[in-house]
């Protein structure tokens, strides 16, 4: 090769280069550009819920498993620990039915309904758990609950963070017994610098792994930003105390999550 064919050989390694650079910028540059605007659209937590969750109920279960390193399971136990003999129980938010069947195995002599907002998820649920002849599934939004009964528990695993505490509250107190429970966990922003610190890492960390998980890049995008500005446990205290609920709660995992328990005594 003379040092012209060697120059001109060169001089397209370099524009290719500079294409794939140029390439890749831009893919950042929109990808930026498109949590911006996730953020900015989402005043509402709650629109936040047909992005996350349209197209994603196939995969719910082994992401959130993997995700959370195992820790959801310890989540629903500690859930699982509020419960004992309760003959009906309400499932917000049951998604494809994780916690609606764990409450079935610890209580098989109850009667459970699992309630979804999303209805592929609750399509998934269905499947599932079509065994269980003690649960069955309604399609309907939480914060316009109107089953017409009263349940001896409600719980809502990862749906805080999504409504507002007055309405969701106020609704379960009309569809809960006297002695009943509300048990509801979500995820937190720790409180420890260091764990923060941690925390704010990992989900750099799935940032990147959404470009290899395009259905799960927009809930890797914005769920970090929603779960920093929210304080639903607070807010969830401070609306159960004003409605005469005894309240409990418990930080979990490094103040990654908790969980908050109001009984209704009157």
């Amino acid at each position: 090769m003379d040092d012209h064919e060697y120059l001109f050989v060169i001089s397209i390694n370099i524009k290719q280069l500079e294409m794939y650079v140029k390439k890749s910028f831009e893919k950042l540059l929109t990808h930026k550009l498109e949590k911006q605007q996730l953020i900015m659209n989402s005043k509402n937590p709650k629109d936040l819920v047909p992005t996350f969750f349209t197209d994603t109920a196939n995969s719910y279960d082994k992401i959130v498993y993997w995700t959370t390193f195992g820790e959801d399971n310890v989540w629903k136990n500690k859930i699982l620990k509020q419960l004992s003999s309760e003959k009906t129980v309400l499932d917000l938010a049951c998604g494809t039915g994780i916690l609606t069947k764990l409450i079935a195995d610890k209580i098989p002599q109850s009667t459970i309904i699992g309630l979804d907002i999303t209805k592929n998820y609750i399509e998934k649920a269905k499947e599932k758990l079509k065994s269980y002849k003690n649960i069955s599934f309604v399609n309907q939004d939480a914060e316009k609950l109107n089953l017409g009964r009263k349940f001896d528990c409600i719980t809502a695993s990862y749906l805080p963070k999504y409504c507002i505490s007055d309405v969701l509250v106020k609704n379960c107190i009309e569809h809960l017994d006297i002695g009943g429970k509300i048990i509801l966990h979500d995820f937190t922003y720790p409180k420890n610098k260091f764990v923060r610190k941690m925390w704010n890492f990992y989900f750099n960390i799935l940032y990147l792994v959404g470009f290899f998980i395009p259905d799960w890049k927009k809930v890797f995008v914005s769920l970090p930003n929603l779960i920093r500005t929210t304080d639903w446990v607070a807010e969830y205290e401070k609306t159960m105390k004003k409605n005469g609920l005894k309240v409990y709660k418990q930080d979990l995992t490094l103040g990654t999550s908790a969980i908050i328990v109001g009984t209704k005594i009157i």
